[in-house]
């Protein structure tokens, strides 16, 4: 990554570009904590929509599936690049350090069994669960209301990842109908997908997380002053939450309009910082 332009102030690097061609430019063991939201393979060619004149309870505005040409993957080309990226994953974060991978049910098992061939141990597979999550309008399914996350290390057998245990333990969040101060925090997180509008200012991505999620791995998992690589950048959730935690951040995105989207939000973060 040569191109100077790309630094986003001074602690974030945003490379426009194909995430395995541009890691694989890069030092061993150079990173901290790895956040990826990979392709889930998810989208379709039909187009279910959900008007904004709606009356479903909980749901702000209105939606639409669309055919994602990034996202329709699957098979022996979707695990062959689940491997690819996952081995560069394991190349650069150090053993000190670990990786959360999102999935839903179209890739999760893929990638849980991509991690055991490559010796990434899964310290715990975490179900985010979305109380307001869009309905089945298809009428042919049960409504989807989860996705999964995995918190995976590369340190093997020493087990030497950062873990903020006491923390953690006693943070309260809001949001969250199963977790109190004092008491561990589960598996089962309970947070609302709604964005709030600061994070959606510069324009949205299709599979964009609150970035109250993505600050709940860094608090368990990231020392400020470390190093975040997030391969799959989207609209820039995960380097927005990485600046804010303190890290400096290196991030890949393929698509040149969310990559513009990423860059404009961060340079609006950081003239509050």
């Amino acid at each position: 990554m040569s191109d100077e332009s790309q630094m986003i102030g001074e602690r974030v690097r945003l490379e426009l570009g194909d995430a395995i061609a541009g890691m694989r430019a890069l030092p061993n063991s150079s990173f901290d904590l790895a956040i990826a939201d990979p392709p889930y393979g998810a989208s379709t060619r039909g187009r279910w929509r959900l008007d904004r004149e709606h009356t479903l309870p909980g749901f702000g505005g209105g939606w639409q599936m669309a055919a994602h040409s990034w996202d329709r993957l699957g098979g022996v080309a979707g695990f062959e690049l689940t491997l690819a990226w996952l081995c560069e994953l394991k190349r650069l974060v150090k053993p000190t350090g670990s990786l959360w991978i999102h999935a839903t049910y179209h890739n999760s098992g893929i990638v849980n069994v991509a991690c055991q061939i490559l010796g990434l141990e899964i310290i715990n597979e975490v179900v985010w669960f979305k109380r307001n999550a869009f309905p089945n309008l298809s009428a042919r399914r049960l409504t989807a209301s989860h996705e999964t996350i995995l918190w995976a290390h590369t340190g093997g057998d020493r087990r030497e990842y950062y873990f903020n245990y006491a923390e953690v333990k006693a943070r309260e969040f809001p949001e969250d109908a199963l977790k109190t101060p004092g008491k561990q925090l589960r598996t089962v997180w309970d947070i609302p997908n709604n964005k709030t509008r600061a994070e959606r200012k510069f324009g949205g991505h299709p599979t964009q997380k609150p970035l109250r999620l993505t600050q709940r791995m860094l608090l368990i998992s990231a020392r400020p002053g470390g190093r975040l690589l997030v391969p799959f950048a989207g609209s820039g959730t995960e380097l927005v939450a990485g600046l804010l935690h303190g890290m400096d951040c290196v991030g890949f995105e393929i698509d040149p309009d969310y990559a513009q989207a990423a860059r404009q939000r961060i340079q609006s973060v950081l003239k509050d910082l």
